[in-house]
């Protein structure tokens, strides 16, 4: 069975914040500048382009010169505090929005259709199917997302146990759960939020294939 390719965003070391002297809200000399400052200028040009404003309009709006604008958009010059808050004013957005793609060295996983790490657990030899969809290394929180089939109407139904809680979406197919001393007729569209420390799982196979998404959180 292929696996789940986990996409992750190049290592980088921290951006190069250069020193700088302001004059009314302006840079007084253009330095070399880092990945921030190339992220700052997207976020301006975005902004500026996406509300129909000219880099001279932008400029009256922050008491800016229509060259620091430029010098802005094109990565060319570090931004005081005084000059970001300028910019987002009269862009109209949140400060935070200029640095918005800044912080992108974050672990996802990708997975295909029909793809999935398969695990092996109770039940699988009786025709129930775990397929992973996903995991992210290192994180103790991160949700665990399972989409489980059953295809055999075996009398010996696994219950598990686990720390956390645990969401179930049904897909297709009908069945009864347990958790507890509960039990539940699940068909597509229902779903169930459980406490994992409750014994639970299939009880009764009513319609077959089955399939159900189980996403875990510790």
């Amino acid at each position: 069975m292929a696996s789940a390719g986990v996409v992750r965003g190049t290592p980088r070391g921290p951006p190069k914040m250069a020193t700088m002297t302001e004059q009314a809200g302006e840079h007084a000399a253009d330095q070399p500048t880092g990945k921030l400052e190339q992220v700052i200028a997207a976020q301006v040009r975005h902004y500026r382009t996406t509300q129909g404003l000219s880099s001279a309009e932008l400029a009256a709006r922050t008491g800016m010169s229509k060259a620091m604008i430029s010098r802005v958009e094109t990565a060319t010059t570090s931004c005081s505090l005084t000059t970001l808050q300028r910019l987002a004013d009269g862009l109209k957005v949140p400060v935070t929005a200029l640095f918005r793609g800044a912080d992108t060295d974050r672990d996802a996983t990708f997975t295909k259709n029909g793809q999935g790490s398969l695990t092996v657990r109770s039940g699988t030899q009786h025709g129930h199917e775990y397929r992973v969809l996903g995991t992210l290394k290192g994180r103790t929180d991160a949700l665990e997302p399972t989409l489980v089939t059953l295809t055999d109407a075996s009398d010996v139904f696994p219950l598990f146990q686990h720390p956390g809680t645990e969401f179930i979406y049904m897909l297709s197919g009908k069945m009864v759960y347990g958790h507890g001393s509960y039990e539940y007729a699940m068909e597509p569209g229902d779903s169930l939020l459980l406490d994992g420390e409750g014994p639970h799982g299939p009880l009764e196979l009513l319609d077959l294939p089955i399939r159900f998404l189980a996403i875990s959180a510790k």
